[in-house]
């Protein structure tokens, strides 16, 4: 069967209520979990009590002599979208893209982060209750970044299951209004303690979920970024410079190295991109049905995949782009962002 019919039967799996198709045998799975448990435990040091940076607040402050209100940004999903393995806010991949969004829009940007160290795409249901329902965080955020399913593929969540968690959740923030980009999950194979051929298996599972995940978010319109092949074969290359002191999460340079890739694709969501760069994206798209799309994109890091348009209205085909990487604004790492008290009629 193909990666992309298997893909589709996933995604299609999920809309029917998240069965429970397996993607390799369940004996080989477990052995992904316990290698990966194994390697965490003996080179955490205690890394894995850690409490990811505090990285809400106001970024952007040069800019609030603007007119339009600040743009309002949201971070949900795992440890990863939460920014574990740094020690400073301006590492964190939330405040990275905070301090993009808000260089290339030239308007401040507030961000909102509820992802969880150790989430799978169930407590998705949670963080989206307490993004849109919290008196505190309101009023909807403008866009939302989720980054989610390493932990899915850990705790042999059946991925069916965990693509419907995570297209219950789009489907929430698309009716209330807000972009959504979701970083595909990501490449577990690149774990440097992994040794084959579990590496080989941790790779298979996280891009068939990353396909999976890809069709059932663009088809509820949101857009998506790959970042297992991304992230996979520069984290082999330079194990030491972009994983974090306990070799498992990414490092300050990791987390750069993500949001550069999806930065620009945020910027498009909200019409935030310079105009020469949104023509030289689109003379790099290419229209495939969505299914081939979302394989080709696991296969390719930092492909975004967006839904098609014909006459103003979805068609069942993808859009696979590939837009060049902007560089992160120049930041102090020392420097905490401004944090905000947030109340139910702010502006």
């Amino acid at each position: 069967m193909s990666r992309a019919r298997v893909a589709r039967r996933i995604a299609t799996a999920a809309a029917f209520g998240g069965g429970g198709i397996s993607l390799v045998g369940g004996a080989a799975a477990g052995l992904v979990l316990t290698e990966m448990r194994y390697a965490r435990r003996r080179l955490s040091g205690g890394e894995e009590d850690a409490e990811p940076p505090v990285a809400e607040g106001l970024y952007g402050t040069a800019f609030a002599d603007s007119r339009r209100a600040p743009w309002r940004l949201a971070m949900l999903g795992d440890s990863t979208a939460a920014g574990l393995g740094v020690r400073r806010a301006g590492q964190t991949p939330g405040a990275l893209l905070a301090s993009g969004l808000a260089a290339a829009s030239e308007r401040p940007v507030e961000l909102h982060n509820v992802a969880l160290s150790g989430a799978r795409s169930a407590d998705l249901e949670r963080q989206v209750s307490l993004l849109l329902t919290d008196p505190g965080r309101a009023p909807v955020p403008d866009a939302c970044v989720i980054m989610i399913g390493a932990n899915d593929v850990t705790g042999r969540v059946p991925p069916a299951r965990s693509v419907k968690h995570l297209a219950d959740a789009v489907a929430r923030l698309r009716t209330a209004g807000c972009q959504v980009i979701v970083g595909t999950c990501p490449d577990l194979g690149s774990v440097e303690p992994v040794g084959q051929p579990l590496r080989w298996i941790a790779r298979r599972l996280c891009r068939q979920l990353a396909a999976a995940q890809t069709i059932a978010v663009v088809e509820l319109g949101g857009r998506t970024v790959s970042l297992g092949t991304l992230l996979g074969p520069e984290f082999a290359a330079n194990p030491r410079e972009l994983f974090g002191p306990d070799r498992y999460h990414p490092s300050a340079e990791g987390y750069a190295t993500a949001a550069m890739a999806i930065l620009p694709t945020l910027c498009a969501a909200l019409g935030a991109w310079p105009e020469e760069e949104r023509a030289e994206a689109r003379r790099r798209e290419r229209l495939l049905p969505v299914a081939d799309a979302a394989v080709r994109a696991a296969a390719e890091g930092g492909t975004e995949v967006s839904a098609a348009r014909a006459a103003g209205r979805r068609v069942p085909w993808a859009l696979l782009s590939r837009r060049r990487r902007r560089p992160l604004p120049e930041q102090d790492q020392d420097h905490a962002p401004v944090h905000v008290t947030h109340t139910a009629t702010s502006g």
